[in-house]
């Protein structure tokens, strides 16, 4: 079968529903707060929380006669505690509720996000450790280097995808920002302890100062680090997609019984998933384009930004949360494909050593630049001959007037490749 998408946490965290719960709460603590500071008594409070609740509809049929959300809501909920209703949103302004509300819903889409990378990276360290010393060719500029193993691709990955965890910790924090502060800013109608008491239930930062919005600088930190997080899953992808392709054929992403490639081709194995991921990470950079562009608002703010974010938030965060768990799937389903792995590391028929034949020459006496230059002879030739780098070396002449047969054999031994290996997973404590 098919792996599909079929996760809805994401998706449910930007419903109408969850976004009412929430802004039903801020009110609801916007008052307990008052009541705290005993601006009203705590009878009221009680009754308050004990009597309000909200219907989707009935807040749809409101705002379609007076276009404005918030309004709508407030109209609805004040319907259902009576007299009561007058102490509700009291001395607060409609971004109070929406950009507090937008702090939550960023504090609950990065669990999600951060569950997610913190099972890639599972994966990964698995990867790496499973593949650690299976050598294959390295490549620089597409052309075949010197060898690296497969366990070094893997845990660099992982090391990407520790930083990005590391961001987006940092991030969920510092960009869940709230504020209650009033139209201006200048908390002129609500005491401070409010906004300190509303955000501290919510589990989200106050902001130090704000107009009537949190500044946009704080939401872009936000959508920067999830495309950089897209970033990096859309350079694993192109890695897969390289090393899929049919001259090469090393991995390949899973491909399903009774899956099909191509409409015309029957035998084709197309990395769609890969490609997807690459495609999808654009429109989340994208979006972070948007999210730049939403700091420039007029004076104490202008309205420009809120219809660019009810996309943005959205769309970012089940986006990179599908291409998370794509590219889960990918590595957990990923086929080697060990004689070709082989098969390309003998491709260039030696000349992968080059530079431990130009290093041994040094060590012997000779000058780097002569080296390079009779290394580089000699490699040329391989390129556009039949011969193998080995022979061509044992029997050039100034190559054995510096190497006897059993150390130029030696260059052509990879064990310590393996030995920087162990290093390089021990700094990482992949071992």
């Amino acid at each position: 079968m098919i792996e599909r998408y079929s996760r809805k946490e994401m998706s449910e965290i930007w419903s109408e529903v969850n976004k009412f719960k929430i802004w039903l709460e801020i009110e609801l603590l916007a008052v307990e707060a008052r009541a705290h500071l005993k601006e009203i008594p705590k009878s009221i409070s009680n009754q308050i929380r004990s009597k309000a609740k909200f219907n989707v509809d009935r807040i749809k049929r409101i705002e379609d006669k007076i276009n404005h959300d918030v309004l709508a809501f407030l109209t609805d909920v004040s319907s259902t505690v009576g007299e009561s209703g007058k102490f509700i949103h009291y001395g607060m302004t409609s971004s109070d509720v929406l950009d507090t509300c937008l702090a939550v819903q960023i504090k609950q889409a990065s669990k999600i996000l951060i569950d997610g990378l913190k099972k890639l990276l599972s994966i990964l360290r698995k990867l790496a450790s499973t593949h650690k010393n299976l050598i294959c060719i390295g490549r620089t500029h597409g052309v075949h280097a010197e060898l690296i193993t497969y366990g070094l691709k893997f845990a660099l990955w992982y090391d990407e995808v520790s930083r990005n965890l590391e961001r987006l910790e940092r991030a969920a924090i510092n960009c869940a920002v709230g504020k209650i502060s009033g139209a201006v800013g200048t908390y002129e109608h609500l005491s401070p302890e409010v906004e300190e008491y509303v955000c501290k239930k919510l589990g989200i930062k106050s902001a130090n100062i704000s107009t009537q919005i949190v500044q946009r600088d704080v939401h872009a930190e936000y959508l920067m680090t999830l495309s950089l997080i897209a970033s990096s899953l859309e350079k694993f992808s192109s890695e897969i997609r390289h090393l899929h392709r049919t001259e090469v054929r090393e991995v390949e992403e899973p491909f399903t019984e009774g899956q099909k490639g191509s409409s015309a081709m029957p035998h084709k194995k197309n990395p769609i998933l890969c490609e997807r991921i690459a495609g999808l990470a654009r429109l989340i950079r994208t979006n972070a384009f948007a999210a730049l562009e939403n700091i420039n608002l007029w004076h104490e703010r202008d309205i420009s930004h809120s219809s660019v974010e009810r996309v943005i938030f959205p769309d970012t965060t089940i986006l990179l949360d599908y291409i998370i768990h794509k590219m889960i799937y990918v590595l957990e389903n990923l086929k080697f494909n060990y004689d070709r792995i082989e098969a390309n590391i003998k491709l260039t028929k030696g000349l992968i050593h080059s530079q431990k034949v130009m290093l041994a020459l040094v060590e012997k006496g000779m000058t780097r630049e002569e080296a390079y230059k009779i290394v580089q002879s000699i490699s040329m030739k391989i390129w556009d001959g039949n011969s193998d780098f080995k022979t061509e070396l044992l029997n050039h002449p100034k190559i054995t007037k510096y190497l006897n047969e059993e150390e130029t054999e030696k260059i052509f031994d990879s064990s310590k490749l393996l030995e920087r290996v162990d290093y390089i997973f021990k700094r990482l404590k992949l071992d």
